[in-house]
Order: structure tokens, then sequence, then C-alpha cells
């Protein structure tokens, strides 16, 4: 048997040696946050470097400060588009161990998934593009030109891919970019996503005291560090979640009557979102349909809070101090910069003293695609041929940087097709990926690669 959509094709003994390749990458613990594992993510971008080789690739393995870039090229005619497809192969730690039903980093296939660390988040998506080169190629040239950019440290936030492109942008020219990091909507239904919320991540740090007080010795007279910051965060948002900062929504677009439907078109139980959740009911700002919440509207939420004492038995202090971590979700056309002033602008209206703002990290700008888009069409097109269905177009609540980095270093918009779905597990134990979906994902993107070429 094979799956026959014109060109586009992949018989069964193909997609087995597939599945064998993607193991053998499956099988390196490349896992960037833990220097433990330092030699094994080295070995893997070694092994990605021969693989991209083996496909028919022109290579070349970058050190960096940090963990290597390999980029491979395929380059056919120079009067066909280029599609730079980037992805990452460093992954997340495997831990809790003792949650695995399987060791994660011996692939295992059972009722039609492959168990192991990385195999959604990233291995696996990224493999169904260098197998669609190595099939095309059989065939003949490619009916597009390919660079493969393939990184070892998103999982630690990329501290060297922006460094990098902007010193290769001749190396990276291209026609639009692809990236293979984000969930279908649902089983059997392929979605593409056409907008990313950027980020903000920043502590506030309290101080109302020069340290510790005794509780029943002080109490009445002098402020309590947690007191004064969970006030001041309850002055963050309202009770129906809408952010008070002024100014938070005033780039904020209203949503198009195409995004409108598309959010109609989407299948969405509330009750079974709830249930899966463990949630007694969802929040937000009224109006808003869920996934407009959690796509296309902008967000402040609390992360982590601590002070005083957290310890067995009691100690009854005034704590001096007290913390907490805050994250922004932004839409297109806020400005993480823009942002972050205003919220110290705000900060300091409501507790001017003893107050600090740490922004622990660049913000991260939010990215955004039109759904007419050539390359979005193809990329629709292509999924329609795989999965026999035609696609939705969808947002993401999270954060890719480097899409914003592709439009502002090489000009480049991206394509989100992402071939996994929402609960493969990505981050946690017993991570997965179905074998349909690399299966017909690797069809989706010969088929992208040759409507593109069109």
């Amino acid at each position: 048997m094979s799956l026959n959509h014109g060109v586009a094709s992949l018989s069964d003994d193909r997609f087995e040696y597939h599945l064998d390749r993607l193991e053998e990458w499956l099988r390196f613990p490349s896992v960037s946050a833990d220097s433990g594992y330092r030699s094994d993510v080295m070995a893997c971008a070694a092994y990605t470097a021969r693989r991209l080789e083996e496909i028919g690739a022109a290579v070349t393995l970058t050190e960096t400060p940090g963990f290597p870039v390999v980029i491979g090229k395929v380059a056919t005619d120079p009067s066909k588009p280029t599609v730079l497809i980037y992805g990452h192969y460093d992954v997340q730690p495997p831990d809790p161990l003792g949650l695995w039903e399987t060791p994660p980093f011996e692939p295992t296939r059972r009722q039609g998934q492959i168990y192991a660390r990385g195999v959604s988040d990233d291995k696996g998506q990224i493999y169904c593009h260098m197998a669609a080169v190595e099939e095309l190629l059989k065939q003949g040239p490619l009916p597009v030109n390919v660079i493969f950019l393939i990184e070892g440290e998103e999982e630690i936030g990329s501290p060297n891919l922006v460094p990098f492109v902007e010193a290769h942008k001749t190396d990276l020219q291209a026609t639009v970019a692809l990236v293979s990091d984000t969930p279908m909507i649902a089983k059997d239904r392929p979605s593409l996503c056409t907008s990313l919320r950027g980020l903000i991540y920043f502590e506030l740090h309290l101080r109302v005291l020069s340290g510790d007080l005794h509780s029943g010795q002080h109490g009445g007279t002098v402020p309590n560090a947690i007191h004064s910051l969970v006030s001041l965060i309850s002055k963050l948002k309202d009770d129906d979640g809408i952010v008070q900062i002024p100014g938070f929504y005033d780039e904020v677009r209203p949503l198009s009557a195409e995004q409108i439907q598309s959010l109609e078109d989407l299948p969405f139980n509330e009750v079974e979102y709830c249930k899966t959740l463990g949630a007694q009911k969802l929040v937000g700002e009224p109006g808003f349909h869920p996934y407009a919440r959690r796509w296309y509207r902008p967000t402040l939420d609390v992360n982590g809070i601590w002070g005083g004492y957290t310890g067995e038995g009691s100690k009854t202090v005034i704590p001096a101090v007290a913390s907490c971590k805050v994250s922004m979700r932004l839409v297109a056309d806020q400005n993480p910069d823009v942002m972050i002033d205003r919220v110290k602008s705000y900060l300091a209206t409501i507790c001017p003293v003893g107050l600090s703002v740490t922004v622990k990290e660049p913000g991260a700008m939010p990215a955004r695609v039109a759904t007419d888009h050539p390359a979005v069409r193809a990329a629709a097109r292509g999924l329609e041929t795989a999965f026999g269905v035609k696609p939705v177009f969808q947002g993401e609540g999270g954060t890719i940087p480097i899409v914003a980095e592709f439009k502002r270093i090489l000009g480049l918009d991206t394509v989100l097709m992402g071939l996994n779905l929402p609960d493969d597990g990505i981050h946690a134990p017993n991570e997965r990926m179905s074998l349909a979906n690399i299966r017909s994902g690797i069809v989706a993107s010969m088929a992208f690669m040759q409507e593109y070429s069109n």
C-alpha cells in the first residue's frame, strides 16, 4: 500500500525506512538544558549533519558559543522559490523518568504511535521535511530550492540563533520560511497557524522592611510584603481578566471577519476542554471565543510567587520581601519594549516605594502571516493532499521567537505547518507522535513543495 497523490506518494517500504532513520535520531539524548548531556547534544549535531548529507544536501556545521547550527542546502534552480526549513535537534529533559512507560531515548512503537523524548518536539516534525526532500530527489530535481536550518538550543531559548542568522544572512536568502513546531487543531483535522503571540517575562521584587520581623511584637504596625504584593497584583487585572495597565490594548487589532468565521468553524467543546484541564469553568475577557482569547488577545499571568517562610512547621514572621514572576503574551502590533515601559509606569503609580522590576529576558515580538500568502495557500493544498480534508486556519497562543526574527533579519514570512497533536505530551513523560501523522506529514511536505513551485 502507498499514499498516492500524484507525484507525492510514499510506499510502505520507504515509510519503514524513514521510521528507522527517525528512530536513530531519537536515540540521541540531546538535552540542551543539562550540561551532563553536552557530549550527546554534540553527537546529535554531527548525526544531523550526516543525515542531511545522506539525503543529498550540501552541509555546513557551524560552532557557536553553545551548540552547533547545521545548515543543509539543496539548490536546483535559482529561478525557483527557496524554502528555508527551520527546526531543532535539542530536546527537553526527560524527567521525571519514573513516569515513562518505556525509556525516553529508546523509541517504542505501540498503538499507532512512536513514544520518545523529542519525537513531537521537534525531531519527528522536522524529519518529515527531511524525508520529503529525500523522496522528491529520487524522482528528479527538487521543485523548489531548500535550505535546512537546524539548531541545538531551542529548548533553552535559542541564545545564539539570532546572532547566527544575522551573521549568515547571505547563506540564508530564501523566499519563505517553513516551521513545523505547532500542533494541528485536532486528530484528522490539519491546520495552518497564521499568528503567534509575543512574550515579555519579568519579575517584581517588593521590599517593605529592612528584614523579617516577629509577627507578635510588630504585627498591626508595619507593612507585610506579601500582603502588599498581593494587593499590587490584584490591580493588574479586574474580575473579568481585563488588564488594567493604561495603553495595554491600544495596538490590538480587532478580529477580522475571516478570523471570526474561522473561530465559528473550529470544533470546540467547552465542557470537554474544562474536563481535560481539570478546570471548573473558563475565565477571560467577556465576548470573545475561548480560541480568540488564547490566540488573538493579549494576556498577563502571574507565573509564581514567593516570600516569607514556607518551610515545614511554623515561623511567625512578617516578611520584608516578596517577589513574583509575571509573563505577558502579546499580539500583532504590540511591541515588547513599549509594553514593558507601560508596565513600569503603571506599577510606579500604584506602588511607588520599594518595588523593583527585573526583565528576565529579551521580549519576543508577535508574528502574523496572511492567509492569502502564496506559500500558505500552497501549504493548505499540500495538507489537503495528505490528509484528505481542507485545513483550517488558527492562531497559536505560544511564542516561536525566530519567526519574528526571520521577518526582521531576512524579510521572510513563515508558513507554520504543525504536524503533531495537542495531546502528544511535548515536554512531558511519554511524549509521542502518531505514525499516521508522520506519514501524512511527509506527503504534505512533498505536496507543498510541488504546489509552491507552480
